[in-house]
């Protein structure tokens, strides 16, 4: 019988900061969803394709870590941290920034059409990640179409709700309360 644990590879610190990190924004960011679900979000006129509340938080976790891995390959297989490392890293933090920067805009403030702005500039930043870290690391590019196709998804659902509810006083109220 062939041992097992020998199959198991080694604890590796780096790889899981790289994974824990990026989803430390988004549990921060779910206190806020979930202080602001009822009534605000609820009341709010939403398509029918709009995925069950409950999806979120196990997408945004897969989501979150597989770009933290992805990031770590990328980091891993830059040859050097110098001016060739710039690119790459910068539009890592200015995803972390724009992805975490939502929901207080969204859910927090209630301002739907700046979360919009947000968001379309996350899906661009989020796409050119991926373009840039495939051609560091293809699997580092790859484990990042999943996260272009859920802001794709989220993308259009904030446009949707936006253009529903954008004339709409009651979401005002309904935030002051």
């Amino acid at each position: 019988m062939p041992d097992i644990l020998s199959k198991i590879p080694e604890f590796s610190w780096p790889i899981a900061f790289a994974i824990v990190h990026p989803n430390v924004g988004g549990i921060l960011g779910g206190f806020i969803t979930r202080k602001n679900i009822n009534p605000w979000y609820q009341s709010l006129k939403r398509p029918n394709w709009t995925p069950p509340n409950w999806l979120f938080g196990p997408v945004w976790t897969s989501i979150y870590s597989s770009l933290g891995y992805a990031s770590y390959l990328v980091y891993r297989d830059i040859p050097s941290i110098d001016n060739s490392s710039i690119l790459p890293l910068t539009l890592y933090a200015t995803n972390l920034a724009l992805n975490w920067s939502w929901t207080p805009i969204f859910f927090g403030l209630h301002k739907i059409d700046w979360a919009l702005y947000n968001i379309m500039a996350l899906w661009i930043n989020t796409a050119t990640l991926g373009f840039v870290y495939y051609k560091i690391n293809h699997t580092a590019g790859l484990l990042i179409i999943p996260y272009v196709a859920w802001n794709t998804l989220a993308t259009a659902l904030n446009y949707v709700v936006y253009r529903d509810n954008k004339n709409d006083l009651s979401i005002e109220e309904i935030k002051e309360e």
